[in-house]
């Protein structure tokens, strides 16, 4: 089949705030997600809970390398308390918006439906804040979202996250060089062989496992019985994202004439989107026959990174 590119809706949430800070300087999201390597891979968290995305990969592991392959800067700083986290949000706000997460989605209250930590990372861009609210855009779909303070706080405290700091955000965004989305996408290669090769993993919960382990056993757990947490999280967020994720990756990687790397990721990005509806309607035997189609994609992927790094 044809890969068609998508364009839509989704929980792209880093990739977007990326886009909002860098401007009119800022790359396709496409890019941006790409440069954070997190189409490569797959991983079963603790044998428990499925991410499509590299073993062992966090979004903050992501993040340096690919501001760095987009020619960017930017200033961290994270935890200390609630008071000094806000004196220094507000210090911050005098010159612009400010990059903020993760932050627990679960008590962004002005998202419909979350009353309550649910586990989920997520990314914002603060815009002004004061004695009673934060006014932000939200990328889930919220722009000039507001929230009262004592919600931001709790969320952005992140206890309720398996990664991350206390009231982590990044400021003073600088591009240090012009760098074409094509010399993007070639920059961040050998950080996606290094991720799809399970190398980089450090400080794993045990019993995690990656790639087509990972696609296996998750295969196995459905197919003995798919509980409710696990098939809401794929269907909202898990399927969604990785789908996308791929098909972006396929764009990015055939348009820099990696034709071959490019196939196997489009072809991920339909066996993942094609879980959507066999898990939505409960066909778990379906769903698990399409994992275990996805398995072998995975070393497949790898030797083809690897070859075309060969040729360059």
């Amino acid at each position: 089949m044809k890969h068609v590119p998508y364009v839509g809706s989704g929980p792209y949430c880093y990739a977007n705030s990326f886009a909002m800070m860098f401007g009119g300087d800022a790359p396709s999201t496409a890019a941006i997600e790409f440069a954070t390597s997190s189409p490569f891979g797959m991983q079963l968290v603790g044998g428990a809970l499925p991410f499509f995305d590299p073993y062992g990969w966090t979004p903050e592991a992501g993040f340096n390398d690919a501001l760095d392959a987009m020619g960017w800067t930017s200033a961290v700083t994270k935890g200390g308390s609630a008071e000094d986290a806000l004196a220094r949000l507000k210090s911050a706000l005098s010159d612009g918006p400010v990059w903020v997460g993760p932050v627990e989605m679960g008590y962004l209250r002005h998202q419909p439906g979350m009353d309550g930590p649910i586990g989920a990372d997520h990314y914002v861009i603060v815009l002004a804040v004061d004695n009673r609210q934060v006014r932000m855009h939200d990328p889930q779909g919220y722009p000039f979202a507001s929230l009262p303070l004592d919600n931001f706080l709790t969320a952005w405290r992140a206890e309720t996250l398996d990664y991350g700091e206390p009231y982590t955000m990044r400021t003073h965004f600088r591009r240090v060089r012009e760098v074409g989305e094509d010399d993007i996408i070639r920059a961040s290669l050998p950080a996606a062989m290094r991720w799809l090769s399970m190398e980089h993993a450090q400080h794993l919960p045990e019993g995690t496992v990656g790639n087509d382990e990972a696609a296996e056993l998750l295969a196995s757990m459905i197919e003995n019985g798919c509980s409710e947490d696990l098939r809401g999280h794929l269907i909202h967020f898990a399927v969604r994202v990785g789908a996308r994720r791929l098909a972006d990756a396929a764009k990015c990687l055939a348009r820099v004439g990696r034709a071959d790397a490019a196939q196997i990721a489009s072809d991920q990005a339909v066996l993942i989107g094609s879980l959507q509806y066999p898990l939505a309607v409960g066909r778990d035997a379906e769903a698990a026959a399409i994992l275990r189609k996805l398995a072998p994609t995975y070393p497949r992927f790898l030797s083809a990174l690897q070859g075309m790094s060969q040729k360059s």
